[in-house]
């Protein structure tokens, strides 16, 4: 998957319309948009997307939408 995939799943999951806005350098937790609900539907959309458990520890290390996105590899 390339990460511009990854991104427009990301979107989708956090509701942001304008995936557009997003870059791999987009530090997600600054996002207006970023909140606790937004934070499990992206540990959700791992589980159903890619069929991966987003470990707490992995998931709080993670800065950028691109570490993010290592993490589904």
């Amino acid at each position: 998957m390339e990460i511009t995939e990854f991104i427009e799943k990301f979107a989708e999951a956090v509701e942001i319309d304008d995936a557009s806005t997003l870059g791999a350098d987009t530090m997600f937790r600054d996002l207006d948009e970023w909140n606790s609900l937004a934070g499990l539907s992206v540990i959700a959309m791992y589980d159903e997307e890619f069929g991966k458990t987003l470990h707490v520890p992995d998931f709080k290390k993670a800065q950028t939408i691109e570490d993010l996105y290592k993490l589904a590899l």
